[in-house]
């Protein structure tokens, strides 16, 4: 086994250090062994599993359902379509927030369009529909 200390693995994986150790307390990667200069020993492998998490992340995966995902990556019995069900629950999430973020654009876009320069603060639409029940 080729052992990395935590700095090369950060490097490695693109990530900060601190992340590698938040990643331990959340039990998304194993404590690795220490030597007993008490500095961690990681392997390639945990470097790949750091940037599964972060990869996953990127799509919108929480980290309790990256979780669920390593659980999956690791149980060579489970069938693609357990993953799949998760990718689509989180492509449902992802519209979801896609169809919000278009309904607030639009308002927030017709409030300044309605806007005027020079106009006063306590005539101000904006200030006005954020004021209102």
């Amino acid at each position: 086994m080729n052992a990395l200390k935590i700095g090369e693995v950060a490097k490695q994986a693109g990530v900060n250090i601190e992340t590698i150790r938040y990643y331990e307390r959340r039990n998304l990667i194993p404590e690795p062994p220490r030597l007993t200069s008490g500095y961690r020993q990681y392997s390639a492998d945990d470097v790949a599993r750091i940037r599964f998490i972060k990869r996953a992340q990127e799509l919108g995966f929480s980290l309790a359902e990256i979780a669920g995902l390593l659980v999956l990556r690791v149980n060579s019995d489970t069938v693609c379509n357990e993953v799949q069900k998760q990718a689509e629950s989180k492509l449902a999430d992802i519209e979801t927030k896609i169809e919000l973020l278009q309904r607030m654009k639009a308002v927030l876009s017709d409030l300044v369009k309605a806007c005027h320069e020079n106009r006063l603060t306590g005539e101000c639409p904006i200030l006005t529909a954020l004021d209102a029940d």
